[in-house]
Order: structure tokens, then sequence, then C-alpha cells
């Protein structure tokens, strides 16, 4: 038995935010984001939009493409760092928007390698025969992470400038506030008697001695009280990213880690047909490129368009590849991510 993707969907929130548009808040420029990070735009929600509401849009489309009804699925795997609330987190609720019925819901809480964990885990059920149709999603809304002030500002539905002392703050964080946007994916796995396709076998690694090259320090049981109102003057609710090194620490990683499962099965990078990385940043992903020795036609990238949506990229990433025609039957897939823990691996699939 495999899990194999019979459908997959996507969400993105409609307003876009461009690097220009950051300009009016902080000092920046496009040609500076781009330079470091590849990322040309952003999706933001607006006030009340949450990440179970992405999440649902994106697992709507995914059923839906898979050609199930809302009762097919039987459980809930989703990943996310931005759940709508502290507790519970969003499988519950994306269940009961989705008109799921009463089927067990799982959040996964991996950030970065949010979505990697979460198809793994619904391998997992599957194989085991606990599960015949999961749906796998990855979520983030960002945005309420963001320290700004000035939205409409920002969103040039009022006039400018900002004032200068939030202005200079801004622009003390822009070096991981440019990073993020909003979005969604989600995956539907299905069980399937084969050997033929699916997910054929995956690899993870976590090294904690590296939680603080890429966390959010604020707000936890860390701290008393939980949460204060200076954690977000500071910016301290803002994931921090130490650039320089979770860069080394990627291009080392990701293609280690990818050739090391390849080898499990007497492959090399030369026998895939397509790469989706997770989308963190458009430098680190030709890293790894280059190192695994890869032309351009099998690396697919979009955070030009989306940022980083954390869990949401790999997901949302391989609906695009799907819809453009870079994802045909047979061909050799491998999924790779690096994020906050840190954590690192690679799963390979079939189409």
């Amino acid at each position: 038995m495999r899990a194999v993707i019979t459908g997959t969907g996507m969400y993105v929130p409609p307003t876009v935010v461009t690097n220009d548009d950051l300009i009016r808040i902080m000092d920046t420029t496009d040609e500076w984001i781009k330079q470091r990070t590849g990322i040309e735009e952003r999706r933001f929600v607006e006030v009340g939009v949450a990440t179970s509401d992405l999440a649902a849009a994106a697992g709507k489309a995914a059923i839906a493409d898979a050609g199930l009804e809302p009762s097919d699925i039987d459980l809930v795997v989703n990943a996310t760092m931005t759940p709508d609330y502290y507790f519970p987190g969003p499988a519950p609720l994306i269940q009961h928007k989705l008109g799921l019925g009463n089927i067990p819901c799982l959040d996964l809480r991996q950030q970065c390698m949010g979505f990697v964990y979460a198809l793994n885990t619904a391998d997992a059920f599957v194989r085991s025969g606990q599960a015949r149709k999961v749906l796998v999603i990855g979520a983030e809304v960002h945005s309420c992470l963001m320290p700004w002030k000035s939205w409409d500002v920002l969103l040039g539905r009022e006039a400018g400038p900002v004032p200068q002392e939030e202005y200079e703050n801004n622009t003390l964080t822009r070096g991981r506030t440019v990073l993020f946007g909003d979005g969604a994916g989600a995956v539907i796995i299905s069980a399937v008697d084969t050997e033929d396709k699916g997910v054929i076998d995956s690899l993870i690694h976590t090294d904690g001695s590296q939680v603080e090259r890429l966390w959010t320090k604020g707000g936890g049981s860390a701290f008393r009280p939980f949460f204060t109102s200076e954690m977000i003057e500071s910016g301290d609710i803002t994931p921090f990213v130490d650039g320089r090194r979770v860069y080394a620490l990627a291009v080392i990683n990701m293609p280690q880690v990818a050739i090391e499962l390849l080898g499990r099965h007497g492959l090399k990078p030369d026998d895939l047909d397509l790469v989706i990385m997770h989308q963190a940043n458009l430098r680190i992903n030709e890293g790894v490129q280059k190192r695994l020795g890869l032309p351009d036609e099998k690396v697919f990238n979009n955070i030009q368009r989306y940022g980083n949506t954390t869990a949401g990229t790999i997901p949302i990433a391989y609906h695009e590849a799907r819809a453009a025609g870079r994802v045909s039957e047979g061909d050799l897939v491998c999924f790779i991510g690096l994020g906050s823990g840190l954590n690192w691996g690679a799963i390979l699939y079939r189409a």
C-alpha cells in the first residue's frame, strides 16, 4: 500500500504587497530585497482572516481536484506555526469549515519543515492502515507576526509618511520581515494498492543545538507572563533568522539529506525529474541546486511571488508545478526542506 497524491490545491489572499510597497514603511529597496532573497512580492490577508480560513480554502480545492466529497476524508493533518488561537490548533476548525464530520484531526508545529513532517505522518497512517484518504495542509498567516503599525500606509490606503520612530523600528527588523507571506497549500493522500507510485521513502533529522538560529523568542512558558506588549515593541514576536548561519546550514544539509535518501535506493540526483524545495530564500535554493548538480528544468521555485509561507511553500509549489505541466506520471520527485528546530529532511515520491 502506497500513499499517493491524488489531488492538490492552494489559496493565497488577493492582497499583493510588492517590495516597492514596503519602501513606504521602512528603509529598503526592491533591489536590496531581490538581491538577498529573490522575493519580488508576497500576499497578506485582511484583518480577521485566519490560518484556518486559508487552509480550508486550499483543502476544498484539493478535495475537488481529487474528485472527492468532504465525506470521503478520514483524517486531517495540518502544519502551521501561526494557529488561529494559542489552542486548539487550526485542524478542528478546518474540519468544521469543510464539513468533514467527526474525523480525527492533527496539528503539527514544525515551522518551515511542517509540510515534510505532515506528509511523512500521512504516509505512516496510510501504511499502517489507519487512514485511506488524508487531507494534508500547510498554511500560514505571517502578517499577524509583523511588528508594523501603519498597515494602511503600507497597502496604499492612506498617505504616508509613517512616524520616524516607527520607520526606524521597521527598518531594524527588515532583514526578516521582508521574507514572509501568507498562504496555504494542500494535498490529498490516498491509499493505493501499488508499488509503482506514491511516497517511496523519507529521511528527517533534527539538531536542537541550533534552535536560536531561527526562532521566535517572545511568547511562551519561558516567560512570565507568557506574553507582554514589550515583546511586540521589541520585535520579539517576529521570527528571527540568523541569515548567514541558516544559509550555511541549508546549503550543506539539504543536498546532503537528499543524496543520502536517494542512496538508500541506489539512485543519484541525476535520476530525479523534479525537486521541490522549501521556499525560504531563492539564494539558498540556488545553492542547493548547484550542489546537487541539477539543471533549471529539474527545479521549481515560486518564492519570487509569494515569499516564505513556511509550511505552505512546498504544497503551493507542487500544486503550481502540476498545473504548469512540470509533473508527469512516473516522474521521480524529491521534496526537500529545512527549518527551525533545526529540522531538515527529504521525501522521495513517484508521481
